[in-house]
């Protein structure tokens, strides 16, 4: 088939060469522009101080980047963003009402009513809002958000255990890979054999988002730290559910676990969403991140406290399922359902 056309905007950013590293070999989408900050603008990406694990992909290495500016974005199929959020806030809903499908990183009007916010495995039947956002503010195309990357890699496991025993109230306590907060986010001298327990907006962001994915409004506490690692979000998570359970049975429901994205077969879309790790020390960030391409969040030491007192550890890679990986998700899912 003819590929889809996609836009990158904050290409430069972590998260943006992300995107471009992930959207170069696609099967379905074919990159066609980049844009980024007046600083980036006009330089060849491979200019732009890259600094993913591999090097640019070639057939997007030599691409200049264009300054950002709505009234100069082609005629795409969708628009892929890793801008700042003061800055989405203004060119998101202006390309929205120009007629462009914008998936979105960022975190502004991610609470709008609405405004979708998507984990494919987990909400796909909120992509229907599209419909309403269109109806009630007048735009053509639509903004569609991914959540935070806490929250979505939170998010898969809590699904399954949802539907199969209910929820009344849950405790995260995260370890936050450095990449979350940008290349240039936490300085090496504050970081470098020490921990900070505390990141700014983003325990409210967990509370919040999780509320409105699950549509629950169970109790939900979270204490977020940012730790010397690269690229892996742990969590630490305990919750009280409705119904008892033994953790054989969680064990298994966490392994079949599967999606709409796994039934449609997408592109992106890991075999399994959930790998469990046997192994009493695992997951670990080194070891785990990469589980399904990036794509799966990985469970280990499921625990029963007490009756209906469950605890576990995820892992997952945030910039790749946490981030542009979902979106991605999330637009081949848009193709294959033609919302």
């Amino acid at each position: 088939m003819d590929r889809f056309k996609v836009y990158v905007l904050g290409a430069t950013g972590l998260v943006g060469q992300r995107y471009v590293q992930l959207l170069a070999s696609h099967p379905w989408f074919e990159i066609v522009g980049l844009a980024a900050s007046e600083k980036s603008a006009g330089k060849k990406l491979s200019e732009t101080g890259w600094v993913l694990e591999e090097p640019p992909p070639p057939s997007v290495a030599e691409m200049r980047i264009e300054k950002i500016d709505v009234e100069k974005v082609p005629r795409v199929d969708f628009v892929f963003s890793a801008l700042p959020s003061e800055v989405a806030a203004k060119v998101e809903p202006e390309l929205a009402a120009r007629g462009f499908t914008v998936l979105s990183n960022s975190s502004n009007m991610r609470m709008d009513p609405d405004v979708p916010l998507v984990i494919p495995e987990v909400n796909p039947e909120d992509l229907s809002l599209v419909e309403k956002q269109r109806a009630t503010r007048g735009w053509r195309g639509a903004v569609v958000k991914k959540p935070n990357c806490t929250t979505t890699i939170l998010n898969l496991p809590l699904k399954p255990i949802l539907d199969e025993w209910g929820i009344e109230r849950i405790h995260v306590v995260t370890m936050q890979a450095l990449s979350g907060a940008g290349y240039s986010g936490v300085p090496s001298v504050a970081i470098v054999d020490n921990l900070i327990p505390f990141i700014r907006g983003e325990e409210e962001k967990v509370v919040a988002e999780t509320r409105k994915i699950l549509k629950q409004d169970f109790e939900i506490f979270a204490t977020t730290t940012r730790v010397p690692v690269l690229d892996g979000h742990t969590e630490v998570v305990y919750v009280d559910t409705k119904k008892d359970f033994d953790t054989a049975t969680v064990t298994e429901i966490f392994e079949k676990f599967k999606g709409l994205p796994q039934e449609l077969k997408l592109p992106t879309a890991p075999p399994r969403p959930i790998e469990i790790r046997a192994q009493i020390d695992r997951p670990q960030p080194r070891l785990d991140r990469w589980a399904g391409r990036g794509m799966a969040v990985v469970v280990g030491r499921v625990r029963k406290l007490a009756p209906r007192k469950l605890a576990f550890v995820i892992l997952g890679h945030n910039t790749v399922r946490g981030a542009a990986g979902n979106s991605i998700l999330t637009a081949e899912l848009i193709v294959a359902t033609r919302r």
